[in-house]
């Protein structure tokens, strides 16, 4: 299981705590970073409340605050905050994975790597999963390079599906970066709404997939299991029943007798 929910504010620690009593043994959830850990932006509103207050009158008037606009080492608290929240689970072994999912203005670059190997040292121990949002880091080109430097810091790849033909596409590749684990993330194919303002996540992901869409991946799932411990399978086109209606036709394909 993923919770996007942590994405759009810390989470909290006592919630975490009764997610890892009530869930049966072999459970796992997995995170996804809150937006400044990863460049994103978020509310000044979705601050706790001390961080808030710590912001200037100009950063409290924006509606879309960058971590660039935080006080000095407040991104380091951040990332701390997020971490002990996540203690319970942790202790239970029923942590899966925490998504780093960068947007589409991070390019690959020495600065970015740098941000990544940031990550890495505030989130000790952790298992964390990359994805990119831009597609300077799956070119032709970078592939190759991408794929070994997240190799060399033990981070596992999050290969993708999701509409082609954008600056942000990242292409369909499936890679393992990690022995321990690897992640599938399906975003559907939904071009048309994909870069159109104002929608919800919902109308972005509205996208049922096809008995021959989910086919394509059969083999390239199987073959990530047989170089990673786990593979993590998510389906994002999170609209109406379609995800789950998704998931159960790929389980279905995934463990039929061959």
């Amino acid at each position: 299981m993923e919770n996007d929910a942590s994405y759009y504010a810390l989470p909290d620690q006592k919630q975490a705590a009764r997610w890892a009593e009530r869930t049966p043994d072999g459970f796992t959830m997995s995170f996804k970073a809150f937006a400044p850990m990863t460049t994103h932006p978020t509310d000044p509103k979705r601050l706790p409340k001390d961080l808030r207050e710590a912001l200037s009158k100009e950063a409290l008037q924006k509606k879309r605050l960058y971590p660039k606009d935080l006080p000095k080492d407040a991104r380091d608290e951040i990332f701390a905050r997020f971490w002990v929240a996540l203690e319970p689970l942790r202790t239970k072994g029923k942590l899966g994975a925490v998504l780093l999912q960068y947007p589409d203005w991070f390019v690959i670059s020495r600065a970015n790597k740098e941000e990544i190997l940031r990550a890495r040292e505030l989130l000790p121990d952790d298992r964390l999963a990359v994805e990119f949002r831009n597609a300077t880091w799956m070119s032709d080109r970078d592939r190759e390079e991408t794929l070994r430097f997240l190799a060399e810091c033990g981070l596992a790849y999050v290969s993708v599906d999701e509409p082609q033909g954008f600056p942000s596409s990242i292409p369909p590749v499936a890679a393992a970066t990690s022995e321990d684990l690897a992640v599938v993330r399906f975003h559907g194919r939904n071009a048309e709404n994909w870069k159109k303002p104002g929608l919800t996540a919902a109308e972005r992901f509205d996208y049922r997939y096809s008995t021959e869409e989910l086919a394509e991946w059969v083999p390239k799932i199987r073959e990530l299991a047989r170089t990673s411990r786990e593979v993590h399978v998510l389906m994002n086109n999170c609209y109406g029943d379609k995800a789950v209606s998704n998931a159960q036709e790929l389980s279905d394909m995934l463990f039929a007798q061959d």
